[in-house]
C-alpha cells in the first residue's frame, strides 16, 4: 500500500483561560448543555492555568514521530489534527490535500476500542475528506494497540518503576488500573471492558509482578445523566472499599498521555481521596513519548506499507484492520441538556 504521510489524530484541549468554554462547547456539540453547567467544568482547567496539556503532549509525540522516521524510514511528512480544538482535524486534511498528500496513515491517540475512542475518530475522517470531495486524500485509521509491546512494555515498566521508588514490595502492592468510563449501552458494542482486562494483565507480566498480585480495574470521569448506567467501580468508590490494608499503585492505562482527566480526576480527586482515606498511593504515568511507544508508531504504518509482521502481545492477537462492521456502534444520545458535561472525552 502506498503511503505518502502520516497524521496524528487526537482529542484536541484548550491553550488558555479564553478558550475553556469555546472548547467545552465543541466536546458537547448536539446536547445542548447550558453554558451554566459548562462553566462548572471550566473551574476544573482554572485549576491549571486553563490550560490543558493534551496539545503539547500532541506536540511533542509529533515531533518524536517525525525524528523516528527520520532516523529510520519511512521518509513521510507528519500532520496532527484535533477533534475538539485546533488543529482542527478537517483544516489539517484540507492543508494535506493543498501539500498533494493521496493517502496517509492515521494513528489515534485512543488504544481502546469504544464508540469515543475509535468509531467517532473515523466519523471524524470522514467528514473531513468528504468537505474536500474528489480533493480529500485518502485516510486509513491504524489498528488498536492495545496489547502491542510497544504500548504494554513502557507501562509495564513505569509500574515496576513506581513500585520500586516508593519501596513497596511486590506481595504488597495492590494494583489499580483506571479507564475512562462509558455508558453500558456503549460497552455492550465493543470490547472495551475485555480489552482494558487483556492489557492490565499483559502491563502486569511486563512489570515482572506476580501471577497473585492484587489488581483491579475501575473507572473515572463519569458523565451524563444519572439515570443512564455507566462501567463502574468510580475510582474514588474504589478506594473507599479498599481501605489502608494495602499501597496501592493507580495506573491510567486507559489513557496514552497525562492530560486533563489525568491531571484532576487522579491527581487531585484521587489524591485526595487517598490522603482521606489513609492509603499510601502513587500515579503511575502515562506512556507519553516513550521511544518504544514512538517506535510502535513506525510499526503500525510498516504494517501499512509493506505488511510487515503484526505485533501483539498476549492470546487475543493483534485487533482487526479495518475494524469490523458495525463495532462500536454509537448508542441512543440521552435527552438533551441532560446530566453534566465530561471535561475531556474518552
Amino acid at each position: 500500500m502506498t503511503i505518502d504521510a502520516v497524521l496524528l489524530l487526537s482529542f484536541g484541549g484548550p491553550e488558555g483561560p479564553d478558550d475553556v468554554l469555546p472548547f467545552l462547547r465543541n466536546v458537547t456539540r448536539g446536547r445542548n448543555v447550558p453554558d451554566d453547567r459548562l462553566a462548572e467544568v471550566a473551574e476544573q482547567y482554572a485549576l491549571f492555568g486553563g490550560r490543558s496539556p493534551i496539545n503539547d503532549h500532541c506536540r511533542e509525540l509529533k515531533a518524536a514521530i517525525e525524528a523516528e522516521f527520520a532516523a529510520n524510514g519511512p521518509d513521510l511528512p507528519v500532520y496532527w489534527g484535533n477533534r475538539n480544538w485546533e488543529p482542527y482535524v478537517g483544516d489539517t486534511v484540507a492543508r494535506m490535500a493543498d501539500d498533494g498528500v493521496t493517502h496517509a496513515a492515521v494513528f489515534v491517540t485512543s488504544a481502546f476500542g469504544s464508540y469515543s475512542g475509535c468509531r467517532q475518530y473515523r466519523e471524524d475522517l470522514q467528514r473531513a475528506a468528504a468537505d474536500l470531495d474528489e480533493r480529500a486524500p485518502r485516510l486509513t485509521k491504524l489498528r488498536l494497540y492495545y496489547n502491542h509491546p510497544g504500548f504494554i512494555e513502557p507501562m509495564g515498566a513505569r509500574l515496576r518503576a513506581a513500585i520500586d521508588g516508593a519501596g513497596w514490595s511486590d506481595d504488597e502492592v495492590r494494583t489499580v488500573f483506571t479507564a475512562h468510563s462509558i455508558p453500558e449501552t456503549m460497552a455492550s458494542v465493543c470490547d472495551y471492558q475485555s480489552q482494558l482486562a487483556d492489557a492490565a494483565q499483559l502491563v502486569l507480566t511486563a512489570a515482572g509482578l506476580p501471577a497473585t498480585t492484587d489488581w483491579d480495574l475501575v473507572y473515572q470521569s463519569r458523565s451524563g445523566p444519572p439515570q443512564i448506567p455507566w462501567l463502574e467501580p468510580d475510582v474514588n468508590d474504589h478506594l473507599a472499599d479498599i481501605g489502608p490494608a494495602a499501597p496501592v499503585a493507580v495506573v491510567p492505562l486507559g489513557f496514552v498521555s497525562d492530560h486533563m482527566e489525568v491531571l484532576f480526576d487522579l491527581d487531585t480527586q484521587a489524591r485526595e481521596t487517598a490522603e482521606e482515606l489513609g492509603i499510601d498511593m502513587v500515579r503511575v504515568p502515562t506512556v507519553g513519548a516513550d521511544p518504544r511507544f514512538v517506535a510502535m508508531v513506525r510499526e503500525l504504518v510498516l504494517e501499512q506499507i509493506e505488511a510487515t509482521p503484526r505485533l501483539f502481545l498476549g492470546s487475543a492477537g493483534p485487533w482487526h484492520d479495518p475494524c469490523p462492521d458495525g463495532h462500536c456502534i454509537p448508542p441512543a444520545r440521552p435527552r438533551p441538556g441532560a446530566g453534566r458535561p465530561v471535561a475531556i472525552g474518552a
